[in-house]
């Protein structure tokens, strides 16, 4: 088993591998306001795959790509939650979660450390040392908290998300364009179609009316 691999989680936008590629490839994401560089190793994700996970989309704040509310995961509120997993290796991982963050792709990156030394994953490990719900934090910033989810086959599973929960912040509305991202990467990864999709929205905040969807 390569050791320097992990299953980067994604239960927002990112579940659409379109998008994804725009991190790993560069690119703009149709519907976006930013473009990407794109990550220093520009290989395609090695396996991809549906899975669930405890906790609860949420959604807040106001994207600078999309506009509108973001998609947060609160891994300590009611689940389930749909995500779509992607086995990188740790440095895409950072570099994915740098571009995620708005900071520049770079060797030496905050993430890839933390990672590597604050969880004990990669080099010479096994497994990760950090049980699932272990939260760390690269900064005070949206995306910039980690949470390890537990392990696929093996091998460590990570997302990344805001540091708080659903009680700490006001709800905010996702922008269509975001919304279609999501129930695209859905669509993908659980085969749902976009009523069940909607529905999911909606229970998870998404005033879908206000929203025009």
């Amino acid at each position: 088993m390569d050791r320097d691999l992990v299953w980067y989680v994604s239960y927002g936008s990112n579940m659409n591998a379109e998008r994804l590629a725009c991190y790993i490839q560069g690119g703009r994401p149709p519907g976006a306001l930013i473009g990407y560089t794109g990550a220093r190793d520009r290989t395609p994700p090695r396996e991809a795959a549906g899975v669930m996970l405890p906790g609860r989309l949420h959604f807040a704040g106001e994207s600078r790509v999309w506009s509108g509310g973001m998609g947060f995961y609160d891994h300590d509120a009611e689940g389930p939650t749909p995500a779509r997993a992607f086995l990188l290796t740790i440095p895409q991982f950072a570099d994915v979660a740098a571009q995620e963050m708005h900071r520049p792709v770079q060797e030496d990156d905050p993430v890839e450390r933390l990672v590597r030394e604050d969880l004990g994953i990669g080099g010479g490990t096994d497994a990760t040392a950090a049980s699932a719900g272990t939260r760390v934090a690269v900064g005070p910033g949206r995306y910039e908290t980690l949470v390890v989810l537990g392990e696929r086959e093996g091998i460590p599973m990570l997302t990344f998300t805001a540091p708080e929960g659903i009680g700490d912040v006001p709800a905010t509305q996702p922008v269509p364009a975001y919304l279609d991202m999501l129930a695209e990467g859905l669509r993908q990864s659980h085969g749902w179609d976009r009523e069940r999709a909607d529905a999911y929205f909606s229970a998870r905040g998404a005033d879908l009316e206000r929203v025009g969807v």
